[in-house]
């Protein structure tokens, strides 16, 4: 029985496929995008979140941080290159620190996201795989599907696609939707905010579509980046050419983790970039529909 490393899972969503849907979260994602909405997602290593707002200043946290935390007037102030976060986290009894990352089975997994199916039986929906990336952990995940398929759960991949094919393949044989993030196509650009090339993406996302697998691919806007009319038009002819079937979610580019940089040391790279404007959903949406493509906005 195989372990897999998650942050958690969330309930009730409606955004992650069809339906009322569980997603899980999974940790580790093999892109650096600097818009993330889930920083603490990237790194494959367990994360810790302090929440000044919750401090009270007892100090107890002090006292365990091995030199790594100080009281100040200001303060807490904090030397991540120093400080035993566990310890840290254990001291605190007001949650001002938060640990993200946890051991699970496959089978306590799909244990915990079973308590939730009566809601996927009444709404047409089940479990979203989502992350971070994943396809990372794609043996854990075909395993936790196994375990699902045996009560008959809709079970959806969310992923950037940037994995070895055999690796995307055969988590994506096992579900019933993938749901697939094209972020550009253009791949200097691609580099420049996410780390890596694109044409693994681009390549995985023809072969995923001439499999036949149901996919709704999901296409972020973001101002500054990828809203330019060449831009939309040429990643919605890329969508076009890939099945006449696949629906596209217009996904708008926001600003609601933007606290979560602060709250593990990070800078946040995309500070000065505005959220994406209903003007902009609006002309994707026009030019969707001139171009015969089924689309939606957030999903």
């Amino acid at each position: 029985m195989l372990e897999g490393f998650i942050s958690k899972i969330q309930r009730y969503s409606t955004k992650d496929g069809p339906g009322v849907r569980s997603t899980v979260f999974a940790i580790g994602c093999n892109l650096e995008c600097l818009w993330c909405a889930n920083p603490e997602l990237i790194a494959d290593a367990t994360q810790f979140l302090y929440h000044p707002q919750r401090c009270v200043k007892c100090a107890a946290c002090v006292a365990q941080s091995d030199g790594g935390i100080r009281l100040t007037e200001q303060g807490i102030e904090i030397d991540r290159s120093v400080i035993d976060f566990e310890k840290a986290y254990l001291a605190c009894y007001y949650d001002a620190y938060e640990k993200i990352g946890t051991r699970i089975s496959s089978s306590n997994l799909a244990d915990e996201l079973l308590r939730d199916k009566a809601f996927f039986d009444q709404s047409g929906g089940g479990v979203t795989y989502s992350g971070g990336e994943a396809g990372m952990q794609a043996e854990f995940f075909k395993e936790v599907t196994y375990y699902l398929k045996k009560s008959n759960v809709h079970v959806a991949l969310d992923t950037a696609g940037y994995l070895p094919w055999r690796k995307l393949a055969s988590i994506a044989d096992d579900v019933d939707l993938v749901l697939y993030d094209i972020k550009t196509l253009d791949g200097a650009l691609h580099k420049r905010y996410t780390g890596v090339d694109n044409r693994l993406i681009l390549e995985n996302a023809v072969k995923l579509a001439n499999t036949g697998k149901p996919m709704i691919v999901r296409l972020i806007l973001i101002p500054g980046v990828n809203d330019t009319e060449d831009e939309i038009i040429g990643r919605l002819e890329f969508v076009k050419q890939l099945r006449s079937d696949i629906r596209v979610d217009f996904l708008k580019y926001h600003k609601l983790g933007a606290g979560k940089y602060a709250s593990l040391g990070m800078t946040e790279m995309m500070d000065d970039t505005e959220e994406c404007s209903d003007e902009l959903t609006d002309f994707a949406m026009n030019v969707a529909q001139k171009m015969g493509i089924s689309a939606t906005i957030g999903g």
